[in-house]
This record gives structure tokens, C-alpha cells and sequence, in this order.
């Protein structure tokens, strides 16, 4: 396989750097990290900008407004969006990175003409209704229930570590249809209006002092039938679906991120002293960045074999499980590096004698959840032993 950029590729790269390079200046700092309605404003709003621009949805289907992007295309994207440092997808992760991409797999078209576009254009923000106080990593034993009642599903229940729920339009959520059938075989994927009767959303304090996860309680909310993604009691499916989205690709402008992270911790630790001796001195921290840096090439070249999967197939392989456990437990370790080479100055969340105290503390201590979310590191360790090296099931 030839490796290197074709030509047309060379002015992709070239178009959407020059376009970076005049935008991302242009629009300006971020708003408060608490301030909810900005921050939808101000991510919805580039999302639009990324639209028009003809940059939004690089593997989604042209025919609601992607740009079905070759696999090379999409990397240079990413690679592209870290190094001019533009806005993330912030609370557009749900529905562009594994909501989104679920309707287009499994969703009628009906559904896909009546979410893809508005998503694309950043005039629909969607949550995640997964997980439960008693449903976690044991997410099939979920208990929320719906009942159908003629055109309606009628919802009970409770969700949790709902991310962007505040600020949301939709929800992917996860109920059970079937109580008598086995946990894995009576659940069903529903798209919840965030505006009908009967949700109360209470936001979460974080370790950072964030709350983007909410609690999600749920009191006789009635969702139209026509909302369900797949067939009734075959969510669990459609959930892998979107799991294998949520592990294997949506991570992938924050592993970019995560090299340029790692190039900033390596320029701190130059300008850092302790008693006249710079902390890049030290030859192990040195060595240390060394192996770290060379495992987020490997972690490159794995995102990219999932990618490839996804080109090819329309979905993740179950090889996401490996990129999500290799990514998440790398942050951490690079988290607990930046920390160490701050030093005394991680004691504030503000910025000190100009060094990135801010970002570091909170990156290090966001990483601290990634290896909960989206399925603990614990459960993709089953997943890899079962489904890919074939080992026996644990009982």
C-alpha cells in the first residue's frame, strides 16, 4: 500500500489549513466553562461555520450534507483541526460522533432526513441516555422501562451521567420493552425529545468543579413510536452500534490533541526550575516523554486501522475496544506527567507565573473519568479477551 498523500490530497491539506488559519482567530476565546448557554451557542456556531465551509460530517453521506471524505481526507482533518487548535465539537459530541453516525447505520429514512442535516448544521445537540445508578458497566441491566401504549412508548425510569443534557434537543436512550426476556434481548434505542413532559434534568458536579453530566429522571414521558431506531427488543444491537463509534472513532481529534498536549508538557518542563535545575534536565522525564510520545504514534496508526474498518463497513470493529483502552489509560499516565512537571503550581486552577496550570489540572483531571466512560477499562478488557483472542467467557 503507497503511504504517501496524493496530490489532491496535498491540496485538501493545503485548502483546509489556509481556511484554519483564517477562521480560528477570527472567533475568538471560548466562553466560561460553566456558562451552559454560551457554550452551546459557541460550539453550535462553529459546527455551522465547519458546514458552510463544506467541512462538516467528513464521512457522512453527501446526500444530507456530508462530505463523504476518503479515510486519508478525514486523518488530515484532524490532524489539521489540532494544529490550528479549533474549537472541539464540544457539546455536539453526542449527536456527531456516535448518535449521528447510528441513524445513519440503522435509522429509517425518515429519521435520517429528519436529524442528519440539523445535526450537521449544528441546529440539533443531542445527550446520551445510557447508563444507570444500578447500570453501568453492566449496561443491559438497565431498568428504565417503556410500555407501548398505541403510537407511544410511555418511559419510566432514571438515567445518569447524562453528558450535555441541560443544553440538549434529543436523547439516544436505551430502554427496556421486554422485562421478561433475557437483559441483552429486551431493550430497545429510542430518540427522546429533550422538551416533552415528564424529564427533569439535574445537573452533576464534577471533580473539576464542570458539570456536564446530569441525572436524567424520566416520569410517564411518552415518545412516539415512530422514534425507535431499529426493531423493538433489538437495541442491545443497535447499542454495540453505537458503542463501537463511541470507542473506536469519536476519540479521534482528541488523540491528536493528545500528541500536541504532550509536545506542550515537553516545552514546560524546559522552562520549569527546582533550585536552579530545569525538569528537563532530568534524563528519566526525558526518556519518559521519549516512550510516551512514541506510544501516541502507535495509538495513531491503531485509531487508523479502525477507521479503515469503519471506511470499509460502515461501523467500527471490535477493535474500537483496543483503541478506547489504549487511548484513555495513555491520557492518564500523560495527565499524571504535565501534573508532575507543573509541580507546586497544580495547587491552583488559575494559571501561574504564566504556565498552563489551568488546562493541565483540568485535562488530568478530566482523563480521570475517560477510563469510565464509554465502557470501563475493565469491561474492554473482557471484550478484547473474549472477542478477539478468543478466550473463554468469564462466568
Amino acid at each position: 500500500m503507497d503511504l504517501r498523500p496524493t496530490a489532491a490530497e496535498e491540496r485538501f491539506r493545503a485548502e483546509l489549513r489556509a481556511w484554519l488559519e483564517t477562521e480560528v482567530p477570527k472567533y475568538g476565546a471560548p466562553p466560561s466553562r460553566g456558562d451552559w448557554p454560551a457554550r452551546r451557542a459557541w460550539d453550535t456556531s462553529w459546527q455551522r461555520k465547519l458546514f458552510d465551509a463544506g467541512y462538516a460530517g467528513m464521512s457522512w453521506p453527501k446526500t444530507y450534507g456530508g462530505r463523504e471524505a476518503s479515510l486519508a481526507e478525514q486523518l488530515i482533518y484532524y490532524e489539521e483541526c489540532a494544529r490550528a487548535r479549533a474549537p472541539y465539537v464540544g457539546v455536539n459530541f453526542v449527536g456527531l460522533l456516535h448518535g449521528g453516525p447510528t441513524v445513519i447505520v440503522e435509522g429509517t429514512p425518515e429519521q435520517k432526513e429528519r436529524h442528519i442535516p440539523y445535526i450537521l448544521r449544528g441546529e440539533q445537540v443531542w445527550c446520551q441516555g445510557f447508563s444507570e445508578p444500578g447500570a453501568g458497566s453492566d449496561l443491559a441491566s438497565l431498568r428504565t422501562r417503556a410500555e407501548r401504549d398505541g403510537d407511544h412508548y410511555v418511559v419510566n425510569g432514571q438515567k445518569i451521567w447524562t453528558s450535555f443534557a441541560q443544553v440538549a434537543d434529543y436523547c439516544e436512550l436505551l430502554v427496556r420493552t421486554d422485562p421478561e426476556a433475557p437483559k441483552h434481548k429486551g431493550i430497545t434505542w429510542l430518540i427522546m425529545p429533550m422538551n416533552l413532559p415528564g424529564i427533569e434534568v439535574r445537573p452533576l458536579a464534577t471533580l473539576h468543579g464542570q458539570s456536564e453530566f446530569s441525572e436524567v429522571f424520566l416520569d410517564n414521558v411518552r415518545i412516539p413510536v415512530e422514534n425507535r431506531v431499529g426493531a423493538e427488543n433489538d437495541g442491545w444491537r443497535v447499542t454495540n452500534v453505537t458503542l463501537r463509534f463511541e470507542r473506536g472513532t469519536a476519540f479521534a481529534g482528541e488523540m491528536v490533541d493528545l500528541k500536541r498536549w504532550l509536545a506542550e508538557i515537553a516545552e514546560v518542563a524546559r522552562r520549569v526550575t527546582d533550585h536552579g535545575t530545569r525538569a528537563w534536565d532530568d534524563a528519566s522525564l526525558r526518556r519518559e516523554i521519549g516512550h510516551l510520545q512514541a506510544e501516541t504514534d502507535a495509538l495513531w496508526y491503531l485509531l487508523k486501522l479502525s477507521i479503515a474498518q469503519a471506511d470499509a463497513s460502515g461501523v467500527p470493529g471490535i477493535g474500537a475496544s483496543a483503541v478506547k483502552l489504549f487511548f484513555t489509560e495513555l491520557k492518564q499516565r500523560v495527565g499524571d506527567l504535565g501534573m508532575r512537571v507543573l509541580g507546586r503550581a497544580v495547587l491552583g486552577r488559575s494559571d501561574v507565573a504564566g504556565l498552563p496550570s489551568e488546562s493541565f489540572t483540568y485535562e488530568a483531571l478530566q482523563s480521570l473519568s475517560m477510563t469510565i466512560a464509554a465502557g470501563s477499562s475493565q469491561i474492554q478488557r473482557n471484550i478484547i479477551g473474549e472477542r478477539i483472542l478468543g478466550l473463554p467467557k468469564d462466568r
